[in-house]
């Protein structure tokens, strides 16, 4: 079975003259649904929901895929604003503005759109009337203040990529490191991936020794899988430094732990510079609270080191580094 091809014939000959065979064709993809002419262009809109655009004598300019078949199309024209456009009813209760390709306004309708028509009514020069698929009317007056940007709605890439880059002339050390590019290419890759094979070797070595020395704030121990955050609240000298520990086992609780601080005495003083933790059910977060307060009046920080310890384990299961903030408070008095 064939598919005849859909074409649109115009005979622009005067009403004295008579012909046969049209002057200009348009080809269409699908069958048309409706025509509105737009200044000296025609924009047609067929039924596989697309909308394009003609020259008078035939040539495609564009098309656009709509998201909902055509149900009527009206043109817009504002000479006040110079704005030709084409109002276009869609089958998913909307109707859309377009300026050639590119969209302008949507509007949200209750029902289908059957019929559209832009003009004068009464006093006002903008006004749109549309009739629904049950029978209702709607009026909509044009703001005066409205404003039309255009919102290109074609897939493809964006506007900025077409704009011409202000590319500086080739300087002879750029052609000299080109020429050195291309002749030692070879060499220069393979000193590439062997910097890069170094750098990882150095992060995974790094990584476990953390992991050995317990230097991460969760624990690699699977008989006691912990997770512990810090926060320091205050502005000095004294600040509340909270302790959130958390057992991420699925069912095994964790007991017999206790926290430790390492920090220099001659900076910070802590209230409970060891403590013991409850026992730690599973998938609960338990804060632990302690108070640091800062003795040192030079305006100073450092770092408070954390040890998770169990009991009967001489490395502790979890390390954790508190960067201290600066004491305003000592610099206020």
């Amino acid at each position: 079975m064939s598919v005849l091809p859909v074409r649109l014939l115009f005979w622009f000959l005067p009403p004295s003259e008579e012909s046969e065979k049209p002057k200009y064709c348009i080809k269409l993809s699908s069958h048309p649904v409706g025509l509105v002419r737009v200044g000296k262009n025609v924009v047609v809109g067929c039924t596989d929901e697309s909308l394009q655009g003609f020259t008078q004598k035939g040539k495609k300019l564009w098309k656009i895929i709509l998201p909902a078949p055509i149900t009527t199309m009206a043109p817009m024209d504002l000479p006040t604003r110079g704005l030709q456009a084409v109002l276009v009813g869609l089958a998913n209760c909307q109707v859309q503005l377009y300026r050639e390709k590119n969209l302008l306004s949507t509007i949200k309708t209750p029902d289908i759109v059957t019929s559209i028509c832009f003009g004068r009514y009464g006093r006002e020069d903008g006004t749109l009337i549309m009739t629904t698929k049950g029978g209702g009317l709607m009026v909509k007056i044009l703001k005066r203040t409205a404003v039309f940007d255009d919102r290109d709605s074609a897939p493809g890439p964006p506007v900025a990529q077409s704009v011409r880059l202000n590319v500086p002339k080739k300087t002879k050390l750029y052609v000299d490191q080109t020429l050195r590019e291309r002749e030692n290419g070879l060499a220069m890759h393979r000193a590439f991936h062997m910097d890069l094979s170094r750098m990882r070797l150095a992060a995974a070595r790094a990584y476990v020794k953390a992991l050995e020395s317990s230097l991460t704030p969760i624990s690699s121990s699977l008989s006691e899988p912990l997770k512990m955050n810090a926060v320091v609240q205050g502005l000095g000298p004294s600040f509340k430094l909270t302790l959130n520990v958390q057992n991420t086992a699925s069912c095994r609780p964790v007991m017999n732990l206790a926290i430790s601080f390492l920090y220099d005495d001659n900076l910070y003083r802590i209230r409970n510079p060891y403590m013991r933790i409850p026992l730690l059910v599973p998938g609960l977060i338990y804060p632990v609270e302690t108070f640091v307060e800062c003795t040192s009046d030079k305006g100073i920080s450092d770092i408070i080191k954390v040890f998770v310890l169990h009991e009967e384990k001489s490395s502790p299961l979890l390390t954790a580094h508190i960067n201290m903030p600066v004491s305003e408070g000592l610099m206020l008095n």
